[in-house]
């Protein structure tokens, strides 16, 4: 059972490309032109065609997988010249459980059910797994474009390794004790966040406002992905229930001949249902829910941003308490000394809370213009497909009935 899916994951790998990002700078240029998948992880082809002259060749190709993008994630993340920038999101992991367990579920009841609706359903399940490849293939070119197409992200030294570089990274997932530890260092950013919230005024409207809508945008992006999610479900169990209906009409016509036509015609129109119905499910899954899901990430990304900014804040705030401390003393040499220690470190940090914030708010202003951007090609589309789709269902059954009063 298993081994036909991924036999189908290999058959598809060829032209699995995202269209999600569009680079109008053609100097470096990036995407996966190839995708293997195998049982513990997907190799992604990384392709690049460039111009610039930091790069050896003018194009070539490397093979990478999941843990590579995510170290090249946390270079971006763990480098304090990038705290003024919206980060992307690192791809999610390729996760092919739910649908392997799916065919696995199938296989054991394959018993109960007929031989055209057990085909049938293993049909839709193996597209579902395809689709799931596909989006994670997808994730993680959308993952690169964005960084390529930044300009300053796309002259990072790390970034051109990954590019470049036609070896293993040697880069290993975490064990289990790392996987703890990662956990209780994000509980702990999270403390650190709300403390940094709570404590530190922020005297900027731009960012305080910006912070508080991040918050709720998040939360409502949140629980819209959840009932889209919801949805996309329902409409994968409406495709499934004519299946059924399918196969017992198909039974029902054979044994009664004087209905056997009529029921043979009703049973088609229910096959088309399915499939039109099948693909509602995947383009409201494609076109809304994933969206959805990225922009969740995104969006705390850009909460990201806020709550660096807010710690360049409170440290700027402690080099003017140190520097006034410092002033308060008596005038003797060391008094000099410090004092001037302390003007340097408060200009410093003056000049780092200044910089991060010119430079968050072009970030902000770029990612609500992506974002509105984004939304509303996808939901116009998704309106597009959905009036298709419904014109498409209503036809089917129009043209059965026309079929059925012709018999009369």
């Amino acid at each position: 059972m298993m081994d036909g899916v991924e036999d189908a994951s290999e058959d598809s790998r060829k032209g699995v490309r995202s269209d999600t990002v569009d680079l109008t700078d053609n100097s470096l240029v990036v995407d996966i032109s190839d995708a293997l998948s195998e049982k513990e992880k997907v190799k992604f082809t990384v392709h690049t065609k460039t111009t610039l002259p930091e790069f050896q060749k003018p194009e070539f190709l490397v093979v990478r997988q999941h843990e590579e993008f995510v170290w090249l994630h946390d270079r971006f993340e763990e480098n304090e010249v990038y705290a003024g920038y919206i980060i992307p999101p690192a791809p999610p992991r390729p996760d092919f459980d739910a649908s392997r367990e799916k065919l696995q579920k199938l296989g054991e009841g394959e018993g109960s059910m007929t031989k055209e609706e057990f085909s049938k359903m293993k049909q839709e399940l193996e597209a579902e797994y395809l689709a799931t490849f596909k989006k994670t293939v997808a994730m993680h070119e959308v993952f690169l474009c964005r960084l390529v197409s930044h300009p300053i992200f796309r002259n990072d030294h790390n970034l051109r390794v990954f590019l470049e570089y036609d070896q293993d990274l040697c880069v290993r997932g975490k064990n289990r004790m790392e996987m703890l530890e990662g956990f209780v260092k994000s509980f702990s950013t999270t403390s650190d966040e709300l403390l940094l919230s709570a404590t530190v005024k922020d005297v900027n409207d731009f960012f305080e406002q910006e912070k508080l809508f991040l918050l709720k945008y998040y939360n409502h992006l949140k629980e819209a992905t959840t009932k889209s999610d919801s949805m996309t479900k329902k409409h994968k169990d409406v495709a499934d229930c004519f299946i059924k209906v399918h196969t017992g009409l198909v039974q029902l016509s054979a044994t009664d001949p004087d209905l056997g036509k009529s029921l043979t015609k009703v049973a088609e129109v229910f096959e088309k249902a399915r499939k039109v119905e099948g693909r509602v499910a995947s383009d409201e899954d494609l076109k809304l829910s994933d969206l959805l899901r990225y922009y969740m990430r995104d969006t705390y990304a850009a909460k990201r941003l806020l709550y660096r900014r807010l710690r360049c804040l409170a440290n700027y705030e402690t080099a003017n308490r140190n520097l006034e401390k410092a002033r308060a003393k008596n005038k003797d040499v060391h008094a000099a000394m410090e004092v001037a220690e302390a003007e340097t470190a408060q200009k410093v940090a003056c000049e780092k809370f200044d910089q991060m914030s010119d430079k968050g708010k072009e970030e902000l202003m770029d990612f609500k213009t992506r974002r509105v951007i984004a939304f509303r090609k996808h939901l116009i589309e998704l309106a597009e497909l959905e009036i298709k789709h419904a014109k498409s269902q209503v036809q089917h059954f129009k043209n059965c009935l026309a079929s059925l009063r012709d018999e009369e």
